[in-house]
């Protein structure tokens, strides 16, 4: 399990709090949501089983994490700025 991580994108004057959470290993996804304000205005989980059943060493596997759920959020911000999730 690793933190998780959040990030404030600016689009066309409003912040968007883009929030990406792991739920452990018993769900293994991380729950991605995006809010204006304190409303969620997006939510979606992202499984992450295949990464767990590779059996990578502690600190690969949480290297591997990091990078999906960073590159999960890099997507997000390209959607609300396409005017797809916001």
């Amino acid at each position: 399990m690793i933190a998780g991580a959040n990030k404030i994108f600016e689009h066309e004057g409003k912040q968007y709090h883009i929030q990406g959470e792991d739920l452990g290993l018993d769900d293994a996804c991380f729950e991605v949501r995006v809010y204006d304000g304190g409303t969620v205005l997006w939510r979606k989980k992202i499984p992450y089983k295949d990464v767990i059943q590779k059996n990578l060493p502690k600190l690969e596997q949480e290297e591997a994490l990091r990078a999906m759920l960073e590159k999960t959020l890099i997507a997000v911000q390209a959607g609300i700025a396409k005017g797809k999730l916001a």
